[in-house]
């Protein structure tokens, strides 16, 4: 197979290992705690079918890292050898090994680093052998010989992976004339041979004018499972003329654009199940039979039909939304690929600081879009680092307190108000008050605690940069980069809010839409203009009564919404839209939320809840601050979806100006 008809299988191949490196992650964790032997079996597997495609789909030098491990894995399922932490340790770094190799193939990069070289060498170590030579070095491209002297010994357990070497030497034959000798000298006495495994080696002469990359390529699928070397016969190393100097380079962009095209694709695929897609064929039919019942109205309209018209539009219409569903439906995922990076991430972290901690999920099957999915993981790592590094206390504190001394971390997913709920709550010490209050009079963001809420106190520790650790770990602290967490949620049009209480925990709330792709909202007209305020965003609307509104120096116009004081946005000054109205009692007020904060959005009325689908104004136009893209409303008028966070954030710079 060309190289080109290969990578269309690679990206696939490297899809399916990713899962069975989560497969042989959340084994070899269950065996860490216990687990039964057929675990062993089943990473075992996960790891001989990484293996085998990584021979096959050309990255040798995976293959021979998962044949090491393969083989540990193979002396614990033998029995040969007892499961214990070290050998549970080894395999989890190997793992992480593969997911780096998988990353740098991703990139066009060589697979093998310090790190995977370093953990292939504890694998054979712990096996008391030497680590073997690299594979790379047998793919050289290039290499030109008349002839080649190849050394082919098979491992041992060869023929129980379904490898025969005699079809190897059989596709040599193909490449040009073979001189074999069979190489006897591992072959047992009678009493001991054991007709499953393979005793023989050969060394072989091929006299044809050959690359090394094409001899390589016969041995693609026992990469790993044998000692193999392929050198050019001396007398016959075919010199390479000066023009072809080049190629080395030309080989760097290959796999730079190879690299290139497949970190594109990382995320440009999704597998569906087949009934979603049989719905959705099945809907497309509905159609077209409805299209073709109102085609008829074309050639022949018969004001007496007018009945049979409005149900096929009724129709329509129905098969549709129900189409849209469908379609939106192959892009939802359950957020259990998410949760399930979490119970390898609190292990270590819990060893590595001395705390027991139980880790629990709920609502693993709920889907979300996928494009929400791939971009919410970084802002869950760092809220579980925080709850384990400065929310969970160490055991003896725990039992001094009354507590179980092993804490309890819970994720949660739910469907709540047509939006996902994400939360993150720990059985921890929860916030610290005092310590919180003080650091913000310290850097000024307060003049005092007195009479802050609970609520605003914890919002403090959204403020960047704030922290109450007194020393700062490679971990987290909480507080740390909060503010980063928000703005991340805040960019995929969600919601985070936290709720604690002193020596019973924290709970932190991710509130997030269904999709990116259509949103719900509220279009609000403004002057000749029509916005959508995404309705995830909208606490209430309400019209003022011009006494209501208070300017203050410096701070704009305020109103008073529920016990505090929310600065006012006006719309048409924002985006200076013509013929808008100007008096507070002839328009009405939206109160959002946004980056963790409230405010008023004055329009002129509102015209109705819609389904907006997102058109990206960044890649029609430009980026615009305070709008995160466009939708066509039903008259065919473009309306501008308002980011509620990006406003926020300008009234914030705008005020502090």
């Amino acid at each position: 197979m060309s190289n080109a008809g290969l990578a269309q299988f690679q990206q696939v191949f490297i899809e399916e290992s990713l899962e069975g490196l989560d497969t042989m992650e959340s084994s070899l964790l269950a065996l860490d705690e216990g687990g039964d032997g057929e675990l062993v079996h089943t990473i075992f597997r996960a790891a001989h079918s990484i293996k085998g495609g990584a021979a096959t789909f050309g990255f040798p030098e995976m293959a021979s890292f998962t044949h090491e491990a393969e083989s540990l894995l193979d002396e614990v399922r033998g029995g040969k050898r007892a499961i214990d932490k070290p050998i549970v340790e080894l395999l989890l770094r190997s793992v992480d090994c593969l997911r780096g190799m998988f990353d740098r193939a991703r990139a066009g990069q060589p697979l093998n680093d310090a790190v995977s070289d370093g953990v292939r060498g504890e694998l054979a170590a712990m096996m008391g052998r030497e680590a073997p030579a690299q594979a790379g070095p047998a793919r050289r491209a290039g290499d030109q010989a008349e002839a080649w002297m190849i050394r082919f010994q098979p491992h041992a357990g060869m023929l129980a992976g379904g490898n025969d070497p005699l079809r190897l030497i059989r596709e040599l034959a193909g490449l040009g004339e073979l001189s074999i000798e069979a190489d006897l000298s591992r072959l047992p006495s009678l009493d001991k041979l054991d007709p499953s495994e393979c005793h023989l080696g050969w060394n072989i002469e091929l006299k044809a004018p050959v690359k090394r990359e094409d001899i390589a390529a016969v041995f693609d699928w026992v990469e790993g499972e044998c000692e193999l070397s392929i050198e050019p016969k001396p007398s016959t190393v075919v010199t390479p003329v000066a023009a072809a100097a080049p190629a080395p380079a030309n080989i760097a962009d290959a796999a730079a654009a190879r690299g290139t095209r497949e970190a594109s694709a990382e995320s440009s695929s999704v597998r569906v199940a087949i009934d979603k897609i049989d719905s959705m064929i099945n809907l497309v039919g509905e159609l077209v039979i409805t299209q073709s019942m109102l085609d008829t109205f074309r050639e022949d309209f018969d004001p007496a039909r007018l009945p049979l018209l409005q149900q096929g539009l009724i129709q329509l219409a129905r098969h549709a939304r129900e189409l849209q569903e469908s379609v939106m439906g192959i892009r939802m995922l359950p957020i259990a690929s998410v949760f399930n990076r979490f119970p390898r991430l609190v292990r270590d972290l819990s060893q590595k600081l001395g705390k027991q901690v139980k880790l629990e999920l709920h609502g693993e099957q709920t889907e979300l879009d996928k494009t929400v999915l791939e971009k919410i993981g970084d802002p869950m790592v760092h809220l579980v680092r925080n709850a384990i590094d400065h929310g969970l206390e160490m055991p003896d504190k725990r039992r001094a307190a009354g507590k179980h001394e092993m804490g309890t971390l819970k994720l949660d997913a739910f469907h709540r108000g047509g939006n996902i709920v994400v939360e993150v709550s720990d059985d921890g010490a929860g916030l610290n008050r005092e310590a919180i209050v003080n650091k913000a009079i310290e850097r000024g963001l307060i003049a005092s605690g007195e009479g802050l809420s609970e609520e605003a106190v914890g919002e403090l520790i959204f403020q960047p940069g704030f922290s109450t650790a007194a020393v700062t770990t490679d971990l987290s602290g909480r507080g740390v980069g909060m503010d980063v967490v928000r703005r991340n949620v805040s960019d995929l049009g969600g919601t985070v809010t936290i709720r604690s209480k002193p020596g019973q925990g924290s709970v932190f709330t991710i509130t997030l839409p269904l999709t990116l792709a259509i949103i719900d909202g509220l279009t609000a007209a403004v002057g000749e203009e029509r916005y959508i305020v995404p309705l995830v965003s909208i606490v209430e609307s309400v019209q003022l009564k011009p006494e209501a509104l208070k300017t203050v120096v410096g701070g704009g116009e305020l109103f008073r919404f529920r016990g505090e004081y929310l600065p006012v946005l006006r719309l048409h000054e924002l985006f200076g839209c013509d013929g808008a109205k100007r008096s507070i009692e002839e328009g009405l007020l939206i109160v959002v939320e946004g980056d963790g904060s409230r405010v008023g959005l004055f329009v002129d009325g509102l015209v109705g809840q819609q389904q907006a689908v997102v058109k990206s104004l960044e890649a029609n136009y430009r980026r615009v601050q305070g709008v995160s893209g466009a939708t066509i409303l039903a008259d065919g008028a473009v309306a501008l979806i308002v980011d509620i966070a990006g406003l926020v954030r300008l009234h914030s710079r705008r005020k502090a100006a």
